[in-house]
């Protein structure tokens, strides 16, 4: 699964912007190990999380930066924000991972100025589902047994 998410999510954000691609094949490995857990159920769980919490981490990340430079206390506040975000719309399970995309995504659009804030949420994004489809792919094609089952 590591190797298959690596593999594919550097390829996909290779295509979108070559200078980022082993760091989106990174993204995609990290994703795919949250994910992974001991039980079908948990995993599929923890996909839906991974998924949402990714995608409201990214909107809120691209959104700062189209308005404003990156910084290390605006990561912050954007982390804390969306945080009280997830709280506010009773998805609290979703803070953590959003909370994480929000600083992957900052820190590294701060990295490479030239890539678009949006599109580099909507890569991270892209490299998050990458892993995340993987490692429920490689837990549905793993044979269940007694204590593996939901």
């Amino acid at each position: 699964m590591a190797l298959a998410s690596y593999a594919c999510g550097s390829y996909v954000t290779g295509l979108f912007h070559g200078a980022s691609a082993r760091l989106g094949g990174l993204w995609s490995v990290v994703s795919g190990i949250v994910v992974l857990q001991a039980t079908r159920g948990t995993t599929l769980s923890s996909a839906w999380l991974r998924v949402l919490g990714t995608l409201t981490g990214s909107i809120i990340a691209a959104a700062y930066l189209s308005l404003l430079r990156f910084t290390a206390v605006g990561m912050a506040a954007c982390i804390f924000g969306t945080v009280l975000l997830c709280h506010a719309a009773r998805i609290p399970d979703h803070a953590r991972l959003a909370a994480l995309t929000v600083a992957v995504v900052m820190v590294l659009s701060s990295e490479n100025p030239g890539l678009s804030p949006v599109v580099s949420a909507a890569l991270r994004f892209v490299e998050s589902c990458i892993g995340t489809a993987l490692a429920v792919v490689a837990v549905l094609v793993t044979p269940e047994t007694p204590e593996r089952r939901t």
